[in-house]
This record gives C-alpha cells, structure tokens and sequence, in this order.
C-alpha cells in the first residue's frame, strides 16, 4: 500500500470523523428543510406537515426554508452544496431532480451525485383538466379535437420544462396530436386563466386542482397515475383511456447532501416512515389528493436514476432547452 494512498486515506478521516462523531448526538439543534418553490404551492403544502411531524419526532425544530426560482433548481442547489450533517435538508421533487438537470444547459449540482435520498414522502398525478369553455367529456373527445384541428387546442403549464409541460409532451406523442404549449410563471396563474376560459387545457399537479375540480370549476377528463385516485374515484386514468404511455406520478422527498454520515440518513428515514404512517398526516395529504409513501433511502435512489433517464429521453426528443 503506498505512502500516498496512506496519507490520502488519513486525510478523509479527520474530515469524516467529526461528522461520524456528531452523527451519536443527531439532531441537537434546528434543522432547515429547504422548499425550493414559493409558499403556498403543492410542494410547501406537503413539506409543512411532515416538518412539523419530524420536529416532534426528534425533539428539535424543523424550520420550512422557500428557497424559490428557476424551477426549484435554486433550492437544490442550496442542499447539493450545504454540509452534510443533516441539518439542511431539501424537499426534493421530480421537477428539478429528474427533469432540470436536462432542461438546463449547466446547472451546479448532479442529481445521481451530489444527494443522499432519504425517503419519498408523498406522490400524486396530474390531472387533465379542461376549462368550462371546452366541450369533452372525456379524453377521447378532447383527443379527436386536437386531431380535427392541429394546433388549435391550447395547453397551459407551469413553466417551460415543468411536469405539466412534459406530460403534455408525453400526450401529444401517444396520441399523435399536436397541440400549442402556454407556459405561465407558476401553476397558479395557469388555474387561473383555465378557469376564465383563456386556455383550453391542463395537466395539472392533482393537490393544486382538486379544489377547482371539486367546486365544478374545471372539469376533469383522465389522471395520469397507474391507478384511479382516491380523491377521484369517478375519473379514470390516461392509461385505461387508452393511452397507456402516459403515466406520470410526481414524488415529493426529502433529500440531504451527498456523503450525509450513513447513521444520521438512517435516523431520518425512520422519523419519516413514522411522520407518513401518521393518521393525521395520512388525512392532511389525502385531503389534497397526494398518497403518502416511505420509500428506503437505496429504493429512493433507484427511483431518482430511472426518473432521470426518463425524463431526459423525452426531453431530448421534444427539443426543449431553458436558457
């Protein structure tokens, strides 16, 4: 074994030991949980609870930190360079974990890479959503439109490269449509203009639209999960509609900075799988339509991996770049 090898291996110890030795005394102090978007949207929704519910969990604060812009990529990129103590987490979604990194030219973090996946905490779908002006009742009538008259539907999303947007990709491939893409700043004004009739359609994040959907504001056609959602038991899927490419689950988890001490992940991903299994939480998510989850740190990984490739496959065929 080489004189170099020797000192380079004792070098990593005395930057690791500290963190080890810390890891016995995890958490004596706040913990940040950074949300990467604005307050009010489905990702602060669900990150609010669940840091209450950790906060009991391990006997310290679990401060909500919004760290918004450029599609969440701004907040990840706070965790990805943060120590790794566990004391700055992120609540991590596929936008820009699985969708970002191809979507932008550079960005300073490598979803495969530079994160320790702890547990997912909550998934839900889209929901196609058409405004009061669109005459479909169900999926396949909104699908021979867009045949008829290429190009005539219009199809707003949150953003250029946002999950609504790439589902809408997704759609326009399986069905051999073709459709104009209006992209907003946020979900919220998309909502808002559907529901005014200034847009035709939408595949809405499911917590952001179930209330319109409810108050008969919008009218739901297909979700795009593997199954129906229980908060929409009557709507059925994109995939039993007849398009069985178009299954798109979002996942919101928690996420801590690569080379996080193995000991602290592991503590964590147990507050998590007790916060979920919570009835109080169970009720809060389903109330929105999300379906709460613990997913072991290893599983969470796999699951980042496949949702990168993914979700570049499509992006690279679609053309689409943000700058």
């Amino acid at each position: 074994m080489s004189g170099h090898f020797l000192k380079r291996a004792a070098w990593l110890a005395t930057l690791l030991f500290p963190l080890a030795a810390a890891a016995q005394t995890y958490p004596d102090k706040p913990i940040h949980l950074i949300v990467p978007f604005p307050p009010g949207g489905v990702a602060d929704i669900i990150a609010r609870p669940i840091a209450e519910q950790l906060s009991t969990t391990l006997g310290q604060p679990v401060i909500v930190e919004n760290r918004g812009g450029a599609t969440g990529t701004i907040g990840a990129s706070y965790v990805a360079h943060s120590a790794p103590d566990g004391y700055t987490l992120l609540l991590g979604t596929t936008n820009e974990i699985a969708m970002s990194p191809t979507l932008y030219g550079t960005l300073p973090y490598d979803p495969t890479q530079d994160f320790a996946p702890i547990s997912i905490v909550a998934q839900f779908p889209n929901v196609l959503v058409v405004g009061p002006s669109v005459k479909a009742a169900r999926l396949a009538d909104l699908t021979a439109q867009a045949k008829s008259k290429p190009k005539s539907l219009t199809f707003a999303s949150s953003g250029q490269g946002s999950t609504n947007h790439l589902t809408a990709e997704l759609y326009q491939n399986e069905a051999g449509v073709q459709v104009t893409h209006i992209p907003y700043k946020g979900g919220g004004p998309a909502l808002v203009d559907l529901t005014g009739g200034h847009v035709d359609a939408m595949f809405a994040t499911l917590p952001s639209a179930i209330t319109l959907i409810k108050a008969g504001k919008l009218h739901a056609l297909a979700v795009t999960g593997e199954k129906r959602s229980s908060a929409l038991p009557d709507v059925p899927t994109v995939k039993e509609s007849g398009l069985p490419g178009v299954v798109v689950t979002t996942w919101n988890g928690i996420i801590a900075p690569a080379g996080t001490p193995p000991a602290i992940v592991d503590k964590l991903a147990q507050a998590l799988k007790r916060a979920v299994e919570d009835p109080g939480i169970q009720q809060k998510l389903a109330a929105v339509g999300a379906e709460p989850m613990y997913t072991p740190p290893q599983a969470f990984a796999g699951i980042i991996r496949d949702d990168y490739a993914r979700w570049s496959a499509v992006i690279k065929k679609a053309g689409i770049k943000v700058d």
